[in-house]
């Protein structure tokens, strides 16, 4: 018999406890980095996601797109200005944010999933009022931070049996603007609204890193607070534990960031003890899940 089917066998048959303590559980995952403009790793991503929905649970998708941001606002002349590392996004700007966003990246999740065999809808902050925003910093322009969410209309594709991949441009408070959101800030606060059992981040570094360059592997929001206070936690993983926190409090009830340049990660995360990150969560340990 074929070494390589007993694997397979063993593997599936250990990965039990995990289908079944996931099984009807919602997971928010924050799809953007390198992966995006890689064929393979989208369609690995896809085949992940549409595995999960298989084994009965409910994958909600938020995407980013700056790579392909800069790139069309390159090819039309737009320069892109940046205030503490965000970016200013004037009317033109968030018009192209908006048609990339929406648009061609949407789209192409979309179609990786449904080609994996599952089946997906593409929608954005704005459909149905899902994420309505006000301006989260004045010099920043149109870039938004949710203050209102209506998440019905994701519990009602996931309870179709649809997989629900959003796009992060939102409806403003005011005059119908569009506000551009960051990625991570949209899904942490889908993740809270939903009161997600899981969110990942997926990103393009191991996971948050001790003084000395180790991967930290669980943490509590009081370990991230002290390692952010102290410096340890910097650049831009900064937002991204951020809302991590945000996402707890909020009724989350874990997040990992997980490293997304590891193979069918979001699966390692979800159905193994090892995980592919940065576990936070109130009581850290990653126990099986029977114990949960």
């Amino acid at each position: 018999m074929n070494r390589d089917w007993i694997a397979t066998a063993r593997t599936l048959s250990e990965a039990l406890p995990y289908l079944q303590r996931y099984s009807g559980a919602v997971v928010v995952v924050k799809f953007g980095g390198n992966a995006m403009g890689d064929d393979d790793a989208m369609a690995e991503f896809a085949r992940d996601i549409v595995l999960m929905r298989q084994v009965g649970m409910n994958p909600v998708v938020v995407h980013g797109g700056g790579p392909m941001i800069n790139e069309m606002l390159g090819k039309l002349g737009i320069e892109s200005q940046f205030v503490r590392g965000k970016r200013v996004t004037d009317k033109a700007t968030v018009e192209v944010v908006e048609m990339i966003l929406s648009g061609l990246v949407n789209k192409r999740i979309v179609q990786a999933i449904n080609d994996q065999g599952g089946r997906a809808v593409g929608i954005s902050g704005k459909d149905d009022d899902l994420m309505v925003c006000e301006a989260d910093d004045p010099e920043l322009g149109f870039v938004g931070r949710p203050v209102e969410m209506n998440v019905q209309v994701i519990r009602d594709l996931y309870s179709a049996g649809i997989i629900p991949v959003i796009a992060p441009v939102a409806t403003g408070m005011a005059d119908n603007e569009t506000f551009n959101v960051n990625g991570d800030t949209a899904a942490g606060a889908i993740a809270g609204a939903l009161q997600a059992d899981r969110l990942l981040l997926l990103t393009d570094v191991a996971g948050v890193k001790n003084a000395e360059g180790d991967v930290i592997t669980q943490l509590t929001p009081e370990d991230v607070e002290a390692l952010i206070a102290d410096g340890t936690i910097a650049g831009g993983m900064i937002p991204k534990t951020e809302t991590a926190l945000k996402a707890l409090r909020d009724g989350v009830r874990a997040v990992v960031i997980v490293d997304g340049r590891v193979q069918n990660a979001c699966l390692l995360e979800l159905f193994t003890e090892h995980g592919a990150g940065s576990l936070i969560r109130s009581t850290a340990p990653r126990v099986p899940p029977q114990a949960r």
